[in-house]
């Protein structure tokens, strides 16, 4: 059987890329356009513009009785929204939620989620819902031939293109969308203060940004709170139409304990309860003894802090949370909206609310337009049934006597089919004389309302008067004060962690194999702790949790690290590597910690070294600094504090000889080589005769413990070291012939 041939007559034929293209550029423009980006004019998204009108067709307004939320969600997806019925719930609940919207749009009955948790809503088979009376100002014009009216998806009925906003809804309830390639995030602001603004640009529209931000001071957020943004953050944002704003919870101090009455937008008071008590919980915040949440129906935001004391910093406290919680948020501002030409475009407010006036004014000329129409339709019904009545006895015989009685009408009263039909559907009621005073009455009223609206209409000036009334008068109905104060405010700075901290004495221990350890009090005997099989003690130093400890390496390098952040003593620590980058191959041989002003001895065994500031020896990164530089196969002595200029630097060589020198002839430094301590020859090769094996600092009233193999160990006053002191023809001596190989020297009280 042979194969059929395909035929591909009729059929467009694309390439896999131009299809792909241009499908993805539909969808594209589909989410921008038809999903994500609210338009200028009414400040809605479809679903939103759709869900708004089902609920009007429905006859919910704000006075009528509340219907379950399921039949609306089912008009809305069966005759305009084609799309999940939980989606469609969903922007409904959004518009309902008074601590989501500025002006809410629907009034719903049942539980419709909560601050804390948005979503927490429950089902549409179990709420009840409504238009609010602000919903008002987006439907009251739409029967009045506003505004463009398009099929739905199957082409069965008619929906409204947009909604014939009387207000500029899109900056008072503001929004956020995500579509393809662009985003938008508008904050919501006060009715008022965008009415006032709306007004001073109808009267001169070349104001400046700053002057319409003397109507529009910032965001007017549901919750409240304050903006505490510096003005001219505010100003180049809304000349942009990018930007953000920071917002801050606000609160009072009542009897001693921090109560926060009021969150930023968007931000659950139990996520703020748990990052706070997980501060607590961690000791990061040791000035707090408690939180805990008193909100209820009289007060939705009531937040509680117990501070430890009345001695607490409170201003300090609350920046820290506010720096380190969501009770300060920034917020993304992206004035990314679809303009009357069916384009998005990121604009200003300037041009937003030019834009938007440019809009409200081609609505009322329709509306006035409409109304026009109108009028004269019933003038000239007027007309004819005055004509009627004036003849009223002949009208009656034409209509008793003639079979056609509309066209005889017509051509013996020279009347139009319109008033001809007016004039045979009159009742007999109709007929009595009063009535003909009423149509006079009702003639003079039409014909003066025309009148009025021909000279709105042939006024540029009447017409922006009439816009300017109607704002003002929606803004004293429907408006309320602003809620979020603009407070200008340094930004929040988290208390360091030091400063959260009590200062405590502490050591650091230092293994032979760089692992290091922290542990509390002065009074530990490092080289009795337990260390790893093959490890050893190398060094310790005493100080306190609060200060940095410095480590230097085989190859002179310094590092640092807070005292705090190493680990406890507890085990056997933690390699130092895992918390600096030394270079390969690299040792750490000492260890320092102390005030910053505090000198310090370092030196290699090579006999080369120097006083040094600890300051000198904080690094700044994991890499450390170069601080010593260590002769070829020397290595890096444990570094000796010098507390007193005037203590005696003890020297000790592999021979058990020993060299005292006094501190203060020492050089300080920041860093180099250093003077050379005791004159060992240099010697390139690996094999040295001599090297310095021990070093010791010990200042007036010390003692100096030397301990060698298995002799006792010998302890020296601070007077009796100064035998070993640099004299002519006797440069070094021993502690005792005994005593051949120093093991180590220990300085003690």
């Amino acid at each position: 059987m042979k194969d059929q041939e395909l035929n591909f007559e009729g059929i467009e034929t694309l390439s896999l890329k131009s299809f792909t293209e241009r499908a993805y550029l539909d969808y594209s423009m589909y989410v921008i356009l038809d999903r994500a980006l609210p338009s200028i004019a009414d400040g809605l998204k479809p679903v939103q513009r759709r869900i708004i009108y089902a609920m009007s067709e429905l006859s919910l307004a704000a006075g009528a009785k509340h219907k379950k939320s399921a039949r609306t969600v089912g008009d809305v997806i069966g005759k305009f929204h084609p799309h999940g019925d939980s989606a469609c719930y969903e922007a409904m609940v959004h518009m309902a939620q008074d601590f989501a919207y500025r002006y809410p749009i629907v009034d719903g009955q049942g539980n419709w989620g909560s601050a804390d948790d948005p979503k927490s809503f429950a089902a549409m088979r179990y709420t009840e819902s409504r238009l609010t009376r602000y919903a008002a100002l987006l439907l009251q014009e739409l029967e009045q031939g506003t505004v463009e009216w398009v099929p739905n998806f199957d082409g069965s009925l008619e929906e409204p293109a947009i909604m014939p906003a009387r207000v500029p809804n899109l900056l008072l309830n503001g929004g956020s969308g995500i579509a393809v390639g662009m985003s938008t995030d508008i904050p919501p602001h006060n009715l008022r203060e965008v009415v006032n603004a709306c007004v001073a640009l109808l009267e001169d529209p070349e104001l400046s940004t700053r002057k319409i931000m003397q109507h529009i001071k910032g965001p007017d957020l549901p919750t409240g709170a304050e903006i505490v943004s510096p003005r001219n953050d505010l100003v180049q944002m809304y000349e942009t139409g990018t930007g953000g704003y920071r917002a801050r919870a606000t609160y009072e101090i009542v009897d001693g304990e921090i109560v926060i009455d009021a969150l930023p937008f968007q931000v659950s008071g139990n996520k703020i309860q748990e990052q706070i008590a997980a501060q607590i919980q961690q000791k990061k915040l040791p000035m707090v003894e408690d939180i805990r949440d008193e909100s209820d129906h009289e007060n939705p935001t009531r937040l509680v802090i117990v501070p430890r004391s009345n001695r607490v910093d409170i201003p300090a406290l609350m920046a820290h949370l506010f720096a380190t919680t969501d009770l300060e948020r920034t917020y993304r501002v992206n004035l990314n909206v679809i303009g009357l030409d069916g384009r998005p475009r990121v604009m200003g407010l300037k041009a937003l609310l030019l834009e938007w006036l440019e809009f409200r004014l081609k609505t009322v000329t329709l509306r006035l337009t409409h109304r026009l129409g109108k009028l004269n339709a019933r003038l000239h019904i007027l007309d004819g049934l005055l004509i009627a009545y004036l003849n009223l006895d002949e009208v009656i015989r034409i209509v008793r006597t003639e079979d056609k009685p509309k066209p005889v009408l017509m051509k013996r009263f020279k009347l139009s089919d319109e008033q001809a039909e007016a004039i045979l559907e009159t009742k007999l009621r109709h007929l009595a004389r009063l009535e003909e005073m009423k149509i006079r009455e009702e003639q003079k009223e039409l014909a003066a309302e025309r009148d009025e609206i021909d000279k709105i209409m042939k006024s540029k000036a009447r017409l922006k008067k009439l816009v300017r009334d109607e704002l003002l008068t929606d803004a004293e109905e429907y408006g309320d004060e602003r809620r979020t104060r603009l407070v200008e405010r340094d930004a929040a700075q988290a208390i360091s962690e030091t400063d959260l901290l009590t200062s405590e004495p502490t050591t650091v221990v230092l293994s032979r194999l760089g692992w290091v350890r922290a542990a509390k009090g002065h009074d530990i005997d490092a080289r009795s702790l337990s260390y790893k099989t093959g490890d050893e003690f190398q060094a310790a130093a005493r100080g306190r949790n609060l200060q940095q400890a410095v480590f230097i390496d085989s190859t002179g390098r310094a590092y640092s690290a807070d005292a705090h952040t190493l680990p406890a003593a507890r085990g056997y620590g933690e390699p130092l590597s895992t918390m600096v980058d030394p270079p390969d191959g690299a040792t750490f041989a000492a260890v320092l910690i102390g005030e910053p002003t505090d000198t310090w001895l370092i030196a290699s065994d090579a006999g080369y070294g120097f006083r040094v500031k600890l300051s000198e020896l904080y690094a700044r990164n994991r890499k450390g600094k170069a601080v010593l530089k260590v002769p070829e196969n020397a290595l890096v002595l444990p570094a000796c504090p010098v507390s007193d200029p005037k203590g005696l630097a003890i020297l000790v060589n592999n021979t058990g000889e020993v060299l005292a020198l006094l501190c203060e002839s020492i050089e300080e430094m920041s860093s180099g080589k250093g003077m050379n301590l005791y004159g060992i020859p240099g010697k390139k090769s690996a094999e040295r005769d001599e090297y310095l094996a021990a070093l010791a600092v010990v200042a007036p009233g010390e003692i100096l413990t030397v301990y060698s193999g298995k002799s006792a160990p010998m302890t020296l006053k601070f007077e009796e070291l100064k035998q070993f002191q640099d004299r002519k023809g006797q440069r070094r001596q021993r502690f005792s012939r005994a005593y051949k190989q120093i093991d180590r020297l220990e300085v003690g009280k």
